[in-house]
């Protein structure tokens, strides 16, 4: 097989464990059985609705947060406190560069990683900033607007052909 072939096959689906949305910089996160997701704005709720960048929605892997737990020596992480809109277990979201993908009813494109701030290391303690490096999840841009519930399924759609350069 070569690269690309390899590059388009996916052991499974992941599954979305977890919502919540920002309404407003700063304010605490808030955890939604559903969201509405929208092309001319990203989430419902969320502080970038209405925003057309390449932050509409941000997302991590419910394995990362269990590896940052580990790392900075906690059993359980709040998920609230990595200020992330959707966390979805079973599937690398990294693969996804380059890529639209399928969450219920809606369809992201992938727009680059999701970096940790310095609000991590008051978050997490201590070294929470590094341990989240290359752990804090991926951002996305709503293609195609619908209903996005806990529970729902993840899946990889067609590559994109022209991607943006990622900004470190």
């Amino acid at each position: 097989m070569t690269l690309r072939e390899l590059m388009d096959v996916f052991p499974r689906t992941g599954t979305v464990e977890w919502i919540a949305v920002r309404p407003s910089r700063g304010a605490p996160m808030r955890v939604q059985v559903a969201v509405g997701a929208y092309p001319s704005g990203g989430l419902a709720g969320d502080r970038y609705d209405g925003a057309s960048g390449k932050r509409q929605v941000t997302l991590i892997q419910a394995e990362h947060i269990e590896a940052l737990a580990s790392y900075v020596g906690v059993e359980r992480i709040d998920p609230a406190l990595l200020r992330r809109n959707l966390v979805v277990r079973g599937f690398n979201l990294l693969s996804l560069k380059g890529r639209r993908f399928k969450v219920g009813g809606a369809v992201l494109e992938y727009t680059g990683q999701c970096h940790p701030c310095s609000k991590m290391e008051a978050a997490l303690g201590e070294g929470g900033y590094n341990a989240m490096r290359q752990h804090g999840g991926i951002m996305a841009r709503v293609v195609k607007g619908g209903m996005i519930k806990r529970g729902d399924h993840l899946h990889a759609l067609e590559a994109v052909t022209e991607l943006e350069p990622e900004i470190p």
